[in-house]
């Protein structure tokens, strides 16, 4: 009789339980297929650090320009929509929908609309960009072929306001 034993997950992962050695009598068959390895786990990518452009300057003089936005929910996108500077100027959705989903910006003890209000338009205009890409599952872009000489190339397809498919 020959012994197998169950081998540690690859990657450093230990399993949760060590199952004892089996014993495997040696005529049997050769055919029996080994259990496959499990796939790794899927883990969504829910956060996305970015880096402004100009940055954000607060009442104290300092720039802050590295922050983290994280995806948006459907509650994200409705609730601007009751907000009354929304109802009374809609292009006022991207700076309320901003202020809901990014959660870091550089030393800031908390980041809401007044702060994205307050941005450069720049970094507003980056930050409505990159609010489309991450929503977007990473991108914006479509490659395509010149019709004339063939050569690939990328366009963007990115709508023209946030909140908006």
């Amino acid at each position: 009789m020959r012994r197998t034993a169950v081998r540690a997950a690859a990657g450093g992962e230990q399993p949760q339980e060590a199952l004892p050695a089996v014993a495997v009598p040696e005529s049997a068959p050769a055919a029996v297929p080994a259990a496959a390895p499990a796939p790794a786990a899927y883990r969504l990518q829910t956060e996305f650090p970015f880096e402004l452009p100009r940055g954000y300057v607060d009442e104290a003089g300092t720039v802050h320009r590295d922050g983290v936005m994280r995806l948006a929910t459907a509650r994200d996108e409705l609730v601007p929509l009751r907000d009354i500077r929304v109802q009374e100027n809609p292009a006022y959705l991207s700076v309320v929908l901003l202020g809901r989903v990014i959660t870091r910006l550089g030393t800031l003890p908390l980041v809401h609309d007044g702060i994205v209000e307050n941005m450069f338009a720049s970094d507003l205009a980056f930050l409505q960009d990159f609010y489309r890409q991450v929503n977007a599952e990473g991108h914006t872009r479509a490659s395509v072929r010149c019709p004339h000489c063939s050569e690939p190339f990328e366009v963007e397809l990115g709508g023209s306001r946030l909140g908006e498919s």
